[in-house]
């Protein structure tokens, strides 16, 4: 059945890939922050160990909301490791930094999510997409603010 939800078939597409590199930014932050609440080590250990359990959680809702969208609009969502490879601009790592790599690391995966996503945001806007519209300004709010309060712990 075809969709018609007032946004044309090659918005739709546009609106969906755009979603996508959002979608494998947002699930490698999600492996990594997983991946550092596991390694963390050092005096900052119990507040990062916590505060890196609350964000992956996050992130991992997000990922669900951010896919759904796209099957909405009528196109498959990425969900591989290759896929996301492929996608995401944020490099997985090839070894544990200690926990104050780990932030400038973090920091640096937020911001880049929130930049993936800003670009991401010209189609639907475009198309009068309100909708995905609301999704990336959420997504762009979380990711700005948890960079903020990263950096913060730099200072």
């Amino acid at each position: 059945m075809s969709i018609n939800i007032g946004i044309a078939d090659d918005q739709r597409k546009e609106i969906a890939g755009g979603l996508s590199r959002v979608l494998a930014d947002s699930y490698t932050l999600y492996l990594k922050t997983h991946n550092y609440h596991w390694n963390v080590t050092g005096p900052m250990f119990q507040t990062l160990h916590l505060m890196f359990e609350t964000h992956y959680n996050e992130l991992a809702l997000a990922v669900d909301v951010i896919a759904e969208r796209i099957r909405s609009l009528g196109f498959m969502a990425p969900g591989t490791f290759k896929q996301f490879m492929e996608l995401s601009v944020i490099q997985e790592e090839s070894s544990v930094p200690n926990a104050q790599g780990m932030i400038r690391n973090l920091v640096e995966a937020h911001e880049a999510v929130v930049r993936t996503a800003r670009q991401a945001f010209k189609a639907p806007e475009s198309a009068g997409d309100q909708a995905t519209c609301d999704l990336l300004t959420q997504r762009m709010q979380f990711h700005e603010k948890t960079a903020w309060m990263l950096r913060s712990l730099l200072e």
